[in-house]
């Protein structure tokens, strides 16, 4: 099963402040350029340095995504990319079907909490995120999450 990243959310900031190094020279350049108004500060530039340098490398994700669908649609699993979410149904169908799953991806993944927890824990075997997980604090001690 897999899903790629939903824009809505508005129960939680989908943003992650980074802490990075850069050097004297970089950071006077883009000083510069933020004070001739090509960026309206510094982490505008940052933002659309980075979204530039994914769009440089969009073929290679296309290919590490297709890979991981094919693996998780294979394994019956649930991989994401981007905002995900486990909701009732998901849970349910596979609960009366008796099938287990993986959960893992890369964002933001959001369990509902309307989901019952005896059920989330018969039917997930593990969950495995790069990023946030939203959910209540039963699931995340449940599985070892931050």
């Amino acid at each position: 099963m897999y899903r790629k990243g939903r824009k809505t959310m508005a129960m939680e900031n989908l943003s992650e402040k980074v802490s990075v190094n850069i050097n004297s020279s970089t950071l006077s350049n883009i000083d510069l350029l933020v004070d001739n108004g090509y960026y309206s500060n510094r982490s505008d530039f940052i933002n659309q340095s980075l979204r530039e340098s994914i769009q440089k490398h969009q073929s290679t994700l296309d290919r590490i995504i297709e890979k991981n669908v094919k693996t998780s649609e294979k394994d019956a699993d649930f991989w994401f990319i981007g905002v995900g979410g486990l909701n009732v149904e998901d849970i349910e169908d596979c609960y009366g079907s008796g099938r287990k799953m993986k959960v893992s991806g890369y964002g933001v993944l959001v369990i509902d909490e309307a989901i019952a927890e005896e059920k989330l824990f018969a039917v997930v075997e593990n969950i495995s995120v790069k990023g946030k997980v939203v959910c209540g604090k039963s699931i995340k001690e449940h599985y070892k999450l931050k």
